[in-house]
């Protein structure tokens, strides 16, 4: 993300993508450190309607110790972002090292972050936080998609919640309009 004239430091912008029903939640932090992909996990399942039941990352040092110079390797269990995984009962994978496209929803959204950002310059981290939380907003419950048959991922995920609603924790609510 942009560094804004009153930080002192960059920010990473760390996302998480519903396969099923596209929808998105971000979430920036100082660093790429294993302690802040483990938080953003958290803060996901405290956002999500949903159950999550698997999680898949590139292989990053903030998500895994699975990989070193020499290769793969098991995981040590040690890693925080495993931790909060194994706690939660959630099942973890990576992306294999050099198929990125595996990961393509992730990298297209970022795509499109980065035009939303490259539009104007930031007054401050809290202008930078409103545009994205903004734009976030606009796209779960304003813009279709082409792979969801023109509808919005919170059209789709009501859809879900009516014929699944053992995989929902919260209830789904559709802001775009009078919620059926």
């Amino acid at each position: 993300m942009p560094q804004t004239p009153d930080e002192q430091q960059k920010h990473y912008l760390y996302v998480a993508i519903d396969r099923a029903t596209r929808w998105v939640y971000l979430g920036g932090r100082r660093s790429q450190s294993a302690k802040d992909a483990r938080v953003f996990m958290k803060q996901v399942e405290e956002k999500a309607p949903f159950e999550t039941q698997t999680v898949l990352t590139d292989s990053g040092k903030s998500f895994t110790d699975r990989f070193t110079r020499a290769g793969e390797r098991k995981p040590s269990g040690n890693h925080q972002f495993d931790q909060e995984c194994q706690a939660d009962g959630i099942e973890y994978r990576l992306i294999k090292p050099g198929r990125p496209q595996t990961n393509g929803m992730v990298e297209r959204f970022n795509g499109r972050i980065s035009d939303v950002l490259a539009t104007r310059r930031y007054a401050s981290g809290e202008d930078l936080e409103q545009t994205l939380k903004r734009y976030t907003w606009l796209y779960n419950h304003h813009i279709p998609q082409q792979a969801l048959h023109h509808q919005s991922p919170i059209a789709v995920m009501k859809e879900w919640q009516s014929k699944r609603p053992e995989l929902f924790t919260k209830r789904v609510v559709d802001h775009t309009g009078p919620d059926r």
